[in-house]
């Protein structure tokens, strides 16, 4: 039963890991302040956070709450590090609300709940893509530029 179980664990922080690659990918090639490191790691981070109290508690504790209120603060804390103000620009926050998404896929594979998880890092890809375009199209409408 606990090399299943040690099996089961190891899956998940894998599954975490890999579901936050394309996001952290992502972030590495638009050269920003977190990227191909830390995006895997606070997604692995997060998963084992809620292995540990699963572990620790049991799954329907109450307890489960307290856990995923300072996993959100944490992770947030982390998100609030990647954001810089620049004259009256905020740059960053991207990246910021990432990574606290990459926390909650974390905490989504460590609930079992891999559909919330494949979801969050399907759409947090394809906002951070596919929608950096129409940023820049907003931009030049309104007469700004890098």
């Amino acid at each position: 039963m606990a090399s299943w179980e040690t099996l089961s664990h190891l899956i998940n922080l894998a599954v975490a890991y890999v579901l936050a690659l394309p996001i952290g990918w992502n972030r590495e090639r638009e050269e920003r302040s977190a990227g191909i490191r830390t995006f895997p790691l606070v997604a692995m981070a997060a998963c084992g956070f809620v292995l540990v109290a699963v572990g620790v508690l049991g799954k329907e504790s109450a307890g489960q709450a307290r856990i995923l209120e300072g996993l959100i603060t944490g992770v947030g804390f982390i998100g609030g590090g990647a954001i810089l103000k620049h004259g009256v620009q905020a740059l960053g926050t991207a990246t910021a609300a990432s990574l606290w998404a990459t926390g909650a896929l974390g905490a989504a594979v460590g609930y079992g709940l891999y559909d919330i998880a494949a979801m969050l890092s399907g759409v947090v890809y394809l906002t951070l893509r596919y929608l950096a375009p129409l940023k820049e199209v907003a931009r030049q409408e309104n007469g700004e530029s890098e």
